[in-house]
């Protein structure tokens, strides 16, 4: 998208409205579940197309993107489609400045409105450890593995505090230095196919467990 029309539609909302319009009702019994993200969201469907076959799972991941502008499409890609639940992944985005500096408050402040917005529509929570990351290659030396540590610290307090399902997938993913493992990833952010397997189970597990909280 260019430069004028992303500024007339910065929460790019254009994005997933057709495929939101085209979505089919859902069936007698049908547990729907969206992934709420960034490009590492985004990404998954077509680096590990795989996980997605047969599954009511629904990708409304978009590259580049920060939390106020997640809030902000929320009631459009999540609200509104309907969902049993909600998985959302999101900060490594704000942490790097995309759209302005953020304090690690406000991207938490960010993501608990969108658990608020999903809880007062029924709809049940997973929130996600943001993934390490030791350096941004499109915005180097902005030392974000501590601002990843601290923010998953806060999410999972959060969650701890509210009942709601904590996902970590940090921990499963991350080297000695609060980086990415090389294995996962070929830039340090963005997982590659064998890291979205060693997330897949993790996520396949946090479902389950929110399906069957009351």
């Amino acid at each position: 998208m260019g430069g004028k029309a992303q500024a007339q539609d910065w929460p790019n909302l254009s994005k997933y409205q057709e495929e939101n319009a085209q979505l089919k009702p859902l069936a007698p019994g049908e547990k729907r579940i969206v992934l709420m993200g960034d490009s590492i969201t985004e990404f998954w469907s077509a680096i590990d197309s795989e996980y997605f076959t047969g599954k009511s799972y629904i990708n409304r991941g978009i590259s580049g993107q920060t939390t106020p502008q997640m809030l902000i499409r929320f009631r459009a890609d999540v609200i509104d489609l309907k969902p049993t639940a909600v998985l959302i992944l999101a900060g490594i985005n704000d942490i790097a400045g995309n759209t302005g500096p953020a304090t690690l408050d406000m991207i938490a402040n960010n993501i608990f409105s969108m658990t608020e917005l999903a809880q007062a529509n029924q709809i049940k929570v997973i929130l996600c450890s943001v993934l390490p990351a030791y350096d941004f290659s499109w915005k180097p030396n902005q030392n974000p593995a501590e601002k990843v540590v601290a923010l998953n610290q806060i999410i999972k307090n959060y969650a701890n505090a509210n009942g709601i399902v904590y996902l970590d997938y940090f921990s499963a993913m991350k080297d000695d230095r609060n980086g990415l493992k090389t294995a996962y990833s070929g830039d340090g952010v963005h997982p590659n196919q064998l890291g979205y397997q060693i997330m897949a189970p993790l996520t396949e597990k946090a479902i389950k467990e929110v399906l069957v909280k009351k």
